[in-house]
């Protein structure tokens, strides 16, 4: 009998032996490609391991159930969606399952885009779930940014991090929710006696700082210059407002016809702001828009170097554009 609960006991160790060897061993090569899973709501862990299984990582439930419960962590297994990494063991897995390591995706909306530049890369993107494929823009706005009848402008170019299977519409929110707050910020700090009764005409203003220049010594320069020209009444005069509002006219060159057909975002026509942003302006430029340079400047034109040349008379601007683009 004594030899027999000897024996037992070796075949007892040398199992969990096994076992301790087995959980420490990579699942796959470090050069293989990771393997996205998922982990339903309400599965439990013998749920959870079936469902891993059954998404192509190569690990038996049974022994995966069996490590997630004898270290404690069998309740504490979070649903979501994952990547099993190259190298990663069934230790780690577990303890990824068991901290919620969601696999993590970036998006990222680029400064200077507009809305439709946005909604092609957010519909290209093949890891988010596709909610609002077939939305108009308008019932977009509805779901994410109730209470305004157009998109521009009201999304903040960021990267934005999400898990696989995510709803756009998760990416569409955030953007909109962080570019509300850099807003109302900005709005709080802003300088007095500025020309705009509105945080969404400081957006606006900003939009055409992030258009104008994307030089950061002379974004609050370019806008002490359009705030000058709206208190004394000048039209603003800005090409990237024209080119907007042509749409897919705009061909890469604007020509003299071009400022002289009217519409609402033709600022060589008409008086003020246009009547929405005109791309998705970033921090810096939301800053400018609301503290700009005091400068007497009322003109300015580009150098080709990527800076501007300012002017406070036109005689002096016309100086300066014969000498930068003619």
């Amino acid at each position: 009998m004594k030899k027999f609960l000897i024996a037992v006991c070796m075949l007892a160790a040398i199992a969990v032996g096994a076992f301790q060897f087995w959980a420490m061993q990579p699942i796959i090569p470090k050069n293989a490609e990771p393997i996205p899973f998922g982990v339903a709501p309400g599965s439990g862990v013998r749920g959870a391991t079936e469902q891993i299984a059954k998404a192509g990582v190569p690990v038996q439930p049974f022994l995966l159930e069996l490590l997630a419960r004898t270290s404690g962590k069998g309740g504490r297994l979070k649903a979501g969606s994952y990547e099993l990494a190259p190298g990663a063991t069934p230790r780690r897995l577990v303890e990824q399952l068991a901290r919620g390591e969601f696999a993590q995706h970036a998006l990222v909306v680029i400064e200077g885009w507009t809305f439709r530049q946005m909604r092609e890369a957010i519909a290209a993107n093949p890891m988010l779930k596709h909610d609002s494929a077939a939305l108009s823009d308008e019932e977009l706005l509805t779901k994410v940014a109730p209470g305004y009848s157009k998109p521009e402008g009201l999304f903040f170019p960021d990267t934005y991090l999400f898990a696989r299977g995510a709803s756009d519409l998760q990416i569409y929110r955030q953007a909109h929710a962080l570019l509300m707050k850099r807003l109302e910020d900005a709005w709080a700090a802003r300088a007095p006696d500025l020309p705009y009764r509105t945080p969404y005409e400081a957006l606006t203003m900003a939009s055409l700082i992030e258009k104008e220049t994307g030089h950061k010594a002379d974004r609050e320069l370019v806008a002490g210059v359009f705030v000058n020209r709206l208190r004394q009444g000048m039209l603003l005069q800005t090409d990237p407002s024209v080119i907007y509002g042509m749409g897919e006219r705009y061909q890469g060159n604007i020509r003299k016809r071009d400022l002289q057909t009217d519409s609402p975002y033709n600022t060589y026509l008409r008086a003020g702001l246009p009547p929405t942003p005109i791309a998705l302006p970033g921090a810096a430029s939301i800053a400018a828009a609301l503290n700009p340079a005091r400068t007497d400047a009322l003109y300015f034109v580009a150098r080709g170097d990527g800076s501007s040349e300012f002017s406070n008379t036109l005689s002096d601007h016309n100086r300066a554009v014969n000498k930068y683009q003619r």
